[in-house]
């Protein structure tokens, strides 16, 4: 199973797609607040459909608290726009922590620091970033089939 993690994250309906995404792929979701909305905003109830029920999701205080419960830091990897290796170029295992931050501004230095694996999603340059949910798409995406493939 991947555990998807979202820091403070901003939008619901982007938390709703991602939470449907984690219930079809069968990760589990990891909710870092502050959020920007409430977790029962209809917006993300209407995202996520009635799969929402289905959810694995856990929600942290902050991040020290979900650290707290990382068996092993060095399965952990932080998406980045920053970042200089692509996740096409990972090799992601079963129970990765597959981590983005928020809509608006993505992960903070002081997160960044706190973990040596970023990982990029290449992209062209007419844009700065993927919505959100795309991008967890993408990466899960990558990670279950290279996990499949090792079966």
């Amino acid at each position: 199973m991947l555990n998807i993690v979202l820091v403070e994250p901003e939008i619901p309906n982007n938390t709703g797609n991602i939470g449907r995404l984690c219930v079809g792929t069968e990760s589990r979701l990891h909710l870092i607040h502050p959020f920007g909305f409430v977790i029962n905003d209809k917006n993300l109830k209407r995202s996520g459909l009635d799969y929402w029920v289905h959810l694995d999701v856990a929600e942290y205080q902050n991040v020290t608290e979900w650290k707290a419960r990382i068996p092993d830091l060095s399965r952990v990897f932080l998406m980045s726009s920053h970042a200089d290796k692509s996740y096409l170029e990972n090799d992601f295992q079963d129970g990765d922590w597959l981590v983005f931050g928020k809509e608006s501004v993505g992960l903070s230095e002081a997160v960044l620091n706190e973990f040596p694996n970023h990982l990029t999603i290449p992209m062209s340059p007419l844009i700065r970033s993927f919505n959100i949910a795309n991008s967890v798409a993408f990466v899960i995406g990558e990670a279950k089939r290279q996990i499949t493939s090792k079966r």
